[in-house]
């Protein structure tokens, strides 16, 4: 879990909301950003990565933001945001809807392909909202139902809301203390679980077409894949039996993906194994050792695979990697 405090910068007073709002904009996405008292602003933010999707926490001083369509431009990460209101207000416009959250621990979902303008604060200085960053391609219903629901508030006190809720507190809690492999998991939950949410605020699940339920096995599926990686047994065939499916559905699912069904388990198991590899505290592991936690049965066969992939052998990579890190200068 990273977390930055604007108090921790080493900038002056006045530059600090400057590294604000340019950290929001390159890690979020582009905005335009501005505070009606500069020389006293204060802003933290803790970011914590699940894989393709993130959690970040914002904590602030009153600001009002506009993402213009020139910003659009500049980068669209293609995401829904899932705003979890935890202090002070936020007021959001999107899609010519304007609503005013004034319960702490309500949501409002955007999306960060259409313009947006937000104000957020708190009567006794510092507003904090968490933001759940969901990918347009893991949420598995349809996105002209989603944008129905842009801007709109959603109490979060009662259904799958409160749940949700109280999920994401636990997360942003022991967040820190998860390995990798457990993150993937809390991925999958954390989608699963704002899937519901968003449905429950649609109508009934079920109502969705083919096509979305097709994308939510297809996204079920992938996490199942990025779960279990360190397993030697998992095959297509066993993905396939465990989601009670036949290998012909399972390939079909991943007809238009960048990587078929076995690619990707093979390239989720070399990336696991690399970012382990470089890794200070995975010095005194044996390469064997670390293929086999990413479900590889033969060193030799994880060599060249490896190799294949990255162009070194697996110790190539781990002695390059630490002898680039600052400590070992």
């Amino acid at each position: 879990m990273d977390v930055l405090d604007v108090s921790d910068v080493g900038l002056s007073r006045r530059d600090r909301f400057e590294w604000f709002r340019d950290t929001v904009s390159d890690e979020l996405m582009p905005f335009s950003m501005d505070t009606r008292d500069r020389t006293n602003f204060r802003a933290r933010i803790t970011d914590l990565e699940l894989g393709a999707t993130r959690v970040s926490t914002f904590t602030f001083s009153p600001v009002s933001s506009r993402r213009t369509a020139a910003d659009i431009r500049r980068g669209d990460p293609e995401d829904y945001q899932l705003a979890w209101v935890r202090r002070g207000s936020l007021k959001i416009s999107q899609r010519d809807v304007r609503s005013v959250i004034t319960a702490a621990g309500d949501f409002a979902l955007t999306s960060s392909s259409m313009p947006l303008a937000n104000d957020g604060g708190s009567p006794d200085g510092l507003a904090s909202v968490s933001v759940l960053k969901i990918p347009r391609s893991a949420l598995a219903l349809r996105p002209d139902r989603v944008d129905r629901l842009l801007a709109q508030p959603i109490r979060g006190d009662r259904g799958t809301a409160a749940v949700f809720r109280s999920f994401l507190s636990t997360l942003l809690t022991q967040g820190a203390t998860c390995e990798r492999p457990e993150l993937a998991a809390m991925e999958s939950i954390a989608v699963d679980l704002a899937t519901a949410c968003l449905a429950q605020q649609l109508g009934r699940p079920q109502d969705a077409p083919a096509e979305a339920r097709a994308q939510e096995m297809l996204q079920r599926v992938i996490r199942f894949i990025d779960t279990n990686l360190g397993d030697s047994e998992l095959t297509p065939r066993a993905v396939a039996d465990h989601h009670n499916i036949s290998l012909r559905t399972l390939y079909n699912l991943f007809r238009d993906q960048p990587m078929s069904v076995a690619a990707r388990i093979r390239h989720g198991r070399l990336e696991g194994a690399r970012q382990d590899l470089e890794r200070p505290e995975s010095s005194g592991r044996a390469v064997q050792t670390v293929a086999l936690r990413w479900g590889f049965t033969s060193a030799p066969g994880f060599g060249r695979a490896f190799r294949e992939a990255y162009g070194v052998t697996p110790t190539e990579h781990r002695a390059a990697a630490l002898a680039a890190r600052p400590e070992a200068a």
